[in-house]
């Protein structure tokens, strides 16, 4: 007789896990430091100046001085969540995004990454993925469960960015919320912990160094390596 009742599988052997406290996050291409507006914000803000469409889908920006961006970081960090990170391209020395962990929920295991802004030098780099792998590796090191990415639904290279690094789709919600006064739906994606040794091992093969050429261009595409550990695929990037 089928249970009338059916309920969630058990979770006996996991711990909450701890906050992330703002460690140094490096790997071969890049460097994760604690966001300090005193010393990132004079090394980012030139960097945006190139287009202000990076500020299109975040709730803040753009700034057209830098003391401006210095007074806006100046006011989101020192806190316990989001927890911000500056990004460096170590190929080339240079500070070029922002990332952060956000919605930590310890209790149910749950951590998302988000404000993710990468200037155009540093988009498309293996510095730009192997920084999304180290926070990603970083949370899953500390005992989370699910690690969630949320995007504009409009924002195609947001939800391609996601699926690239092998988040499944979990769909839209619609009338999320409100930004900069539009509607906003928003696209759910997300890793959970099953999936992470596959994955793990996944980006392992393409940030190793023989996955490039002398250019630095890949062999094998991350696409592809993360392709069969996705539990779903976003059915509107085709």
């Amino acid at each position: 007789m089928q249970d009338p009742r059916p309920l969630g599988a058990g979770v006996t052997d996991w711990t909450p896990p701890a906050v992330p406290t703002g460690e140094v996050l490096e790997g071969e291409y890049a460097r994760l430091e604690p966001l300090q507006a005193d010393i990132h914000a004079a090394l980012l803000f030139p960097t945006y100046q190139v287009s202000d469409s990076v500020w299109d889908y975040l709730p803040y920006g753009p700034f057209h001085s830098a003391a401006a961006y210095h007074r806006w970081m100046k006011n989101i960090t020192g806190r316990a969540d989001p927890i911000f990170y500056a990004i460096q391209d170590k190929d080339t020395g240079a500070w070029g995004g922002v990332a952060s962990f956000l919605r930590i929920n310890p209790g149910s295991g749950s951590i998302e990454v988000g404000h993710i802004n990468l200037s155009p030098q540093l988009q498309g780099t293996r510095a730009a993925t192997e920084a999304m792998v180290l926070m990603m590796r970083h949370a899953f090191s500390l005992g989370y469960r699910r690690y969630e990415w949320k995007c504009d639904a409009l924002n195609r290279p947001s939800r391609r960015a996601a699926q690239r690094l092998g988040m499944s789709f979990e769909g839209v919600h619609r009338q999320h919320t409100v930004v900069k006064q539009r509607n906003r739906d928003t696209a759910w994606f997300s890793v959970i912990d099953s999936e992470w040794p596959a994955l793990s091992e996944a980006f392992d093969v393409w940030l190793n160094p023989v996955n490039f050429d002398k250019d630095g261009r890949q062999k094998e595409s991350l696409s592809d390596l993360t392709r069969l550990v996705r539990a779903t695929d976003d059915p509107d990037l085709g």
